[in-house]
């Protein structure tokens, strides 16, 4: 019952990770209109809290193994709270860029952490379970922010009441840090616990690779989140209504696919489900980069990339586990956070350069390009560890 209850809390956990996550976009034209901020201004918000996250993420595996994991998740929940109950009552930008300093740092701990806890004391199922109740949370904020902006309290009411609840969580957590140590001792001896006993010798290569791929990966999956709208709006003709619709569409079946990936992830194997994953996305990236060819049902191969993606991040993370020993596992789970975190916010942002320069119709052949390169050095990495 403890190992249940705390993976239950894991879950949760994952959920309110989610939860900030896309506020900041949705609320940031009615933030920079109170506070006389110009549109660019976010930049030194997402900068902040990128560089923040990416430094926790990389430094976590060694706090986590000090102070453990259950402790490194309860003060970084709390961080994040008291950071977002900050928000709500800043008096100028100057603070919201100071209060990205610790909700960027509570998040990309909390993200290590859980991301290498999960791998190690859960099987496949369960990593692509925990990362699709983050795209619950990642969905669920901004409506929150929705309906908060159409009533009197404003932004801020939506960012106080999610604060509210990462609160809330973070007493949770505080409660019940006991579980985290006997949870540990059972999940060893369970059936979730897959971790081979023998390990290939480390090759530090294979510990720089792998977190390369993350570079890859989230540079196309973010890169596509960020640049679709767009390209179908400019590009393409579409309203920015509908072109929103897709792009929910897209992400709404990167978080559809991990649930129902759960299913069969641990019959199929990391290994393969990261191939599937990949061949699945680059036939979606193809597809939605020649309009000229597929017409309107170009715009389907953003479900088809979105399912494609779904297991790649965690059943590469997941793998992680098994490929290195435990220490070094943690270390390298650690760069893999940071250079998710690198590859999710300067490539999408290169992408704008790129856009200006050569249009908006050279993005996707970029991603493509991403998806061939993670595609190979997978392959790679596999036959190296």
């Amino acid at each position: 019952m403890p190992h249940l209850l705390l993976l239950g809390i894991v879950y949760v956990s994952f959920i309110s990770l989610g939860l900030p996550d896309g506020i900041l976009g949705v609320a940031w034209p009615a933030i920079r209109a109170d506070m006389g901020q110009p549109l660019a201004a976010v930049g030194a918000i997402t900068l902040t809290m990128t560089l923040c996250s990416a430094t926790a993420g990389y430094f976590a595996g060694p706090i986590a193994k000090r102070m453990g994991t259950g402790a490194v998740v309860a003060t970084s929940c709390l961080m994040t709270a008291l950071a977002l109950l900050g928000f709500s009552v800043a008096p100028s930008f100057g603070w919201l860029v100071a209060l990205g300093v610790p909700l960027g740092l509570g998040a990309g701990a909390v993200d290590a952490s859980l991301n290498h806890f999960v791998a190690d004391h859960y099987s496949s199922r369960h990593m692509n379970w925990l990362h699709g109740f983050w795209g619950v949370g990642a969905t669920t904020g901004p409506l929150i922010m929705g309906l908060a902006l159409s009533s009197s309290g404003g932004w801020a009411l939506g960012v106080r009441s999610i604060g509210l609840m990462q609160l809330s969580l973070a007493v949770v957590l505080w409660a019940t840090l006991s579980l985290w140590a006997k949870a540990y001792a059972k999940a060893q001896t369970s059936e979730d616990a897959q971790a081979p006993t023998r390990f290939a010798p480390v090759r530090p290569l294979a510990t720089w690779l792998a977190p390369t791929l993350f570079l890859l990966y989230v540079a196309a999956e973010m890169g596509t989140g960020l640049w679709a709208a767009s390209i179908l709006v400019t590009d393409r003709g579409l309203p920015q209504a509908q072109a929103g619709v897709w792009v929910s569409v897209y992400f709404g079946s990167i978080t559809a696919g991990r649930f129902a990936v759960g299913l069969i992830a641990n019959r199929l194997g990391n290994r393969r489900l990261v191939r599937l994953g990949i061949a699945v996305a680059a036939l979606g990236a193809l597809v939605f980069a020649l309009p000229a060819v597929f017409g309107d049902a170009a715009s389907l191969g953003l479900v088809l990339m979105g399912l494609g993606c779904a297991p790649v991040f965690p059943s590469l993370m997941h793998e992680t586990a098994r490929r290195f020993p435990p220490d070094v596992a943690r270390t390298v789970i650690g760069r893999q956070m940071a250079f998710a975190y690198a590859g999710g916010s300067v490539i999408p942002a290169a992408f704008g350069v790129l856009a200006t320069w050569a249009g908006l119709g050279t993005v996707m052949p970029v991603v493509l390009v991403l998806l061939l390169m993670l595609g190979v050095l997978a392959h790679v990495l596999d036959q190296i560890s």
